[in-house]
This record gives C-alpha cells, sequence and structure tokens, in this order.
C-alpha cells in the first residue's frame, strides 16, 4: 500500500537523522530509494528515479539560491546592510527602537538567509539595546521573529524557493502573499510577545568574547538609498512582471519583463549591479569581489545539497504513483489541503530540525492535492512554509544560534526562540487560510 511505503520512508528519514546523526542529504536519499523499492521500483529504476529528481531540483533552483546568497554577502561585506540599518534607527528615533529594528531586520531579511542575518544585525542589536538603555531581548527578539518569517515565507530563499517550485507556484505572487503573510506574524511574534515578559525576563548578557563582523565608519558604507535599492532590486524586478502579468497580459513588454523578473535572471541582474554598487564602486577589485562570490557558494554548498536530495524524494513519489494514491484519497475529502499540507510540515520540523527538508518533504507528499482540489499552489506553498518554521528546538541549527549569540539558558531559549517561531507558524497558517476565502 502506497501509504505505507510513505510512512516506512519517513520514518526511515527520521531515524537516519536522528538516531544515527546522519548528514540530511545522504538520509534523504536513502529513504527515496527504499519508498521506490518498496513501490515496486527495481533498484536501477530507482536510483534513476533518484537522479532525476536531484537534476530537476539543482537545475531550476541553483542560480537562484547562488545568486542569493551572493547579492547577501556582497551587502554584508560592504557594509550596506548597517547602512541600512542605521539610517533606519536615525529616521525612527531611540523612543521606537523596536520598530526601526523590525524594518530593518525585515529588509535585510528579504536578502540574507536567517544565519546571516543574524550574525550581520548582532552587533547593531548589542549598540542599540546599550545606547537606548533596553533589555537586550526587547530588540533581539522582535529581529529575529522578523528574519525567520521572511527565510520562511519569501523567496528567493531556499525554503519558500524550492516549495514554490514543487508546487508550480507563482514566484512573484508567492512574495506578494509572502510579505503580507509575514507582516502580522512578525508584528504578534515580536513587539507584542516581548510585552508578555518582564523586564527582568528579557535581560541577558552579551557574550564575552563573542566574535561579531566589522563595524563600518560612516565614510566606508554605500549610501542608504544605493544599498536599499541594491537589495530589493531582484523583489523590485520580480513585481514588475507580476504586474504585466496581471494588468497588461497582451502588452509588447510581456517578452522582455518575463525574461527580467523570471527568479533566476533578476538575482543575476541584482548581482551584476551589486557587484558595482557593492564592490567597484566601493574600490574593490575583481579579485575581491570573487572572492567574496567563492565565499557565498561554499557556504550554501550543503543547502542545495538538501534541497537536491528532497526534489529526489519527491520524483520517487511522481514516478512510483504515490501522487495519484494520495490525490484519490483526497477525492471529496472535507479536508483542508492547507491545514494538511502545514501539519505535515509541522511534524517534520519537530521530527527533524530542518526547515527546508520538513518544507520540501511535505510539499513533495502533498503536491497532488493541488490538482484534485484546485488549491492555491501559492498558498499551499506558504501554508508548507508557515509549518516548516515552526516549533524550533535542540535538532535546529537556529535554536543554538540563537542561545549562544543572545547568551541564553535552554529553558530560556525554549520560553523565547521556540515559542517565537510557533507563533510565526500559527500566525502564518491562520493568514493562509484568511487569504484562501478571497483568491
Amino acid at each position: 500500500m502506497p501509504i505505507i511505503s510513505i510512512v516506512i520512508g519517513v520514518v526511515l528519514l527520521l531515524i537516519l537523522m536522528m538516531a544515527l546523526k546522519l548528514n540530511a542529504f545522504i538520509s534523504l536519499i536513502i529513504a527515496s530509494l527504499v519508498v521506490a523499492v518498496l513501490e515496486g521500483m527495481t533498484p536501477t529504476e530507482a536510483m534513476a528515479s533518484v537522479q532525476t529528481g536531484l537534476g530537476n531540483s539543482l537545475g531550476s533552483l541553483t542560480m537562484i539560491i547562488i545568486f542569493g546568497a551572493v547579492l547577501g554577502k556582497l551587502m554584508t561585506d560592504s557594509g550596506g546592510a548597517q547602512r541600512i540599518a542605521t539610517t533606519m534607527l536615525n529616521a525612527f528615533g531611540t523612543k521606537r527602537v523596536q520598530l526601526a529594528s523590525v524594518v530593518t531586520a525585515s529588509v535585510v531579511g528579504i536578502a540574507l538567509f536567517f544565519e546571516t542575518g543574524v550574525v550581520v544585525l548582532i552587533p547593531l542589536i548589542f549598540t542599540i539595546a546599550t545606547a537606548a538603555g533596553v533589555p537586550l531581548l526587547y530588540i533581539g527578539l522582535p529581529v529575529i521573529a522578523a528574519l525567520i518569517t521572511m527565510h520562511g515565507f519569501v523567496p528567493p530563499h531556499p525554503g519558500p524557493t524550492a516549495i514554490a517550485e514543487i508546487f508550480g507556484a507563482n514566484i512573484g505572487e508567492t512574495i506578494l502573499w509572502g510579505i503580507l503573510i509575514a507582516i502580522p506574524a512578525i508584528i504578534v511574534a515580536g513587539p507584542l510577545f516581548t510585552k508578555v515578559f518582564k523586564k527582568e525576563d528579557l535581560e541577558v548578557e552579551i557574550p564575552k568574547g563573542l566574535f561579531t563582523p566589522k563595524t563600518f565608519e560612516d565614510h566606508e558604507m554605500p549610501g542608504f538609498a544605493t544599498s536599499m535599492l541594491t537589495a530589493l532590486l531582484p523583489v523590485i524586478l520580480i513585481g514588475i512582471k507580476t504586474v504585466v502579468e496581471i494588468f497588461a497580459p497582451e502588452s509588447a513588454i510581456r517578452p522582455f519583463t518575463d525574461f527580467i523578473g523570471t527568479a533566476s535572471t533578476a538575482l543575476l541582474i541584482s548581482v551584476i549591479v551589486a557587484m558595482f554598487t557593492f564592490g567597484l564602486n566601493r574600490g574593490k577589485n575583481m579579485k575581491k569581489i570573487m572572492n567574496t562570490f567563492a565565499e557565498a557558494t561554499a557556504g550554501i554548498a550543503l543547502i542545495l545539497l538538501i534541497i537536491a536530495g528532497g526534489g529526489a524524494f519527491k520524483q520517487v513519489l511522481l514516478d512510483s504513483g504515490i501522487d495519484q494514491y494520495i490525490a484519490g484519497l483526497m477525492e471529496g475529502t472535507t479536508l483542508s489541503p492547507i491545514i494538511l499540507v502545514w501539519v505535515i510540515g509541522a511534524v517534520l520540523r519537530v521530527a527533524l530540525g530542518s526547515a527546508t527538508v520538513a518544507g520540501m518533504t511535505a510539499a513533495g507528499i502533498a503536491a497532488p492535492i493541488v490538482a484534485v482540489t484546485g488549491a492555491s499552489p501559492e498558498l499551499m506553498t506558504l501554508a508548507a512554509g508557515a509549518g516548516s518554521v515552526g516549533f524550533s528546538h535542540v535538532n535546529d541549527a537556529g535554536f543554538w544560534i540563537v542561545k549562544e549569540y543572545f547568551n541564553m539558558s535552554m529553558g530560556k531559549t525554549f520560553k523565547t526562540w521556540t515559542v517565537l517561531t510557533s507563533i510565526i507558524s500559527v500566525i502564518g497558517l491562520i493568514a493562509v487560510l484568511i487569504l484562501d476565502m478571497f483568491i
């Protein structure tokens, strides 16, 4: 029975990653092969299916993820991210430092991965909290809420981009709805959540000897407009494509906007622009810029492998006919596909720790439901993302990053970070369900 094969595959995946501590990529490949054989494929057919899945995933996503990482690294190394942060804080004033921090993290979070965003903003969080005389977590929790929300909901981040690919979702619409859903999630999990705690509960010591990236002098950083426009350029280009698709589908400029607004092209253009705005115009030579490129690509190699492994798992489900079986089960059911994919993503997130693996696996299992139920691929993408971003605990690298950077005990990390990600997940689901009533 196909459903038993899926259960065995997922349980095996959990055992390999949790009990045997195998790498996520290796675990996904082994689980994919086992499911394929259980469903009647020969070993040769199983390996061919896995290879097809690997190629399809990397072929469509490699440029997006690599160029996204390079853009973020160029912005970080040039001081562009710090320029955005300091300008926002000066504009909002010390009385509204929390709001300024959230806006800054949200903008920076569009271009930077969660881990990178934390490293970039942590020295500013320390500086702002000390200067304003407020507890460290009063600033820190809203910042990490914004970063993890953007990381989980908004392409070109790896998780939502890969999930959108599986569901066949429009990237531009996914970005639009993702940002819309992110707003209430960030507000509730960030500024409002800090009000639950007493002031002393938000006070933690800045870790001694903690490595922090370079703090740039004012003359070393690019201008605010340059930094902001470069950081948002991929979103602008993808947005132009989406607007033309909706309001002028027969326009003569449609082929051009389709080209520049494709996610990989938009990010390539943005990286080329950033090489000038964050590189050559700042006195860097091409050798230094290419060193940045190399460092950025090295940092996301494992992410690419995990995504490829998730693609292999998805392909096995398709080639074995499990997708048709799941589609048959969904015929006539009253269960919301949005809730279903959220639950699958959340359960896998708790079990595995990796949001990317959880989201992609949930999407691979639930992909056939879109065709049967007519559910919006974009909303299914965001529901899977919402499920996979929540309930972070000790098997998630993000848990330890937050714990160590904010010098918290295990108990306090559970009370703050774990609850914060859970709030984002639930608010995300509610927002998706509300959107589903109107689109």
